[in-house]
């Protein structure tokens, strides 16, 4: 005779198990903080630069989404990742968030909240000059611009050595319905060895620019361009994937632009970021 199959856990067993779990998660925080209170400890004699680590951060979100299986949503890993790590970056050197709201206030507030959460100060501008003038005047602070759009070009800015640079493009994980849908560009000062190179993004001024020059380089890159009436031409933002260090990538734009008809006037690397995330309706993450 057969043994009977085992009874199915109670409510209150299976609660028990969640509750063990909760403390578990906050007891590992509270040890986390204890390696950031040392590290900061360190900080002080040693010279390291900006706590920001756009590098370290993309590989660790990378990490995230490769291990993460389950019912749990990646946008709520990623979500509280975000909040985890920005507020113990705060935590070693405080800084703020200068946001530009010109494109909706509420969609950039979403943006600043998922990817920093409420303890980050947070600072509304109504263009992304100030929130970038305000980053350059700061001694840590952060800018979030629109990476898809633009009425003026802002990224002019970036390109004097010593002025803040593109360090990341939010969200990481990215979807049509992504709670922080809003691409955003991410602004700041980084020391240089903690940058991620996988797209750089640079200024570009064209005279001669049309829309069979835009198509010509829409396979190549993605552009931002506003009119730039000092070259009866544009200011482009341009971002190209897969660099090397003779930036030929980039020299594929210049060709393409002249090829096409344009004439470049400048250029200028005004930053660069990681390889973002594509998440399908599947629910798995790729790039």
């Amino acid at each position: 005779m057969s043994n009977p199959p085992p009874s199915p856990p109670s409510l209150q067993e299976l609660r028990k198990e969640i509750d063990a779990i909760d403390e578990q998660v906050h007891r590992l925080l509270m040890a986390r903080g204890d390696i950031i209170d040392r590290l900061i400890q360190v900080k002080k004699t040693q010279e390291v630069g900006s706590a920001f680590r756009p590098a370290r951060e993309a590989s660790m979100m990378r990490e995230l989404v490769q291990r993460h299986r389950g019912i749990l949503p990646l946008d709520t890993i990623e979500g509280i990742w975000r909040v985890i790590i920005s507020t113990f970056t705060y935590v070693q050197a405080p800084f703020a968030v200068h946001a530009d709201v010109s494109v909706g206030e509420s969609a950039m507030r979403d943006s600043a909240r998922f990817h920093f959460g409420f303890v980050v100060p947070y600072v509304s501008h109504f263009s992304a000059q100030a929130a970038v003038e305000a980053v350059a005047k700061s001694r840590g602070d952060l800018a979030l611009v629109s990476a898809i759009a633009s009425r003026t070009p802002w990224w002019n800015a970036l390109e004097a050595d010593g002025a803040p640079k593109i360090i990341a493009r939010l969200p990481f994980l990215e979807r049509a319905d992504h709670p922080a849908a809003l691409p955003v560009f991410l602004i700041s000062r980084v020391a240089d060895d903690a940058m991620v190179t996988e797209v750089q993004t640079w200024s570009v001024r064209v005279s001669g620019w049309n829309a069979d020059v835009a198509r010509a380089l829409a396979p190549l890159a993605e552009i931002v361009a506003v009119p730039d009436t000092a070259f009866d031409g544009a200011a482009l933002l341009v971002s190209v994937a897969g660099q090397d260090l003779e930036n030929k990538g980039f020299e594929k734009i210049k060709l393409a632009l002249i090829k096409a008809g344009a004439s470049v006037r400048s250029s200028a690397l005004v930053g660069s970021h990681a390889t973002r995330y594509t998440v399908p309706s599947n629910g798995s993450a790729r790039t």
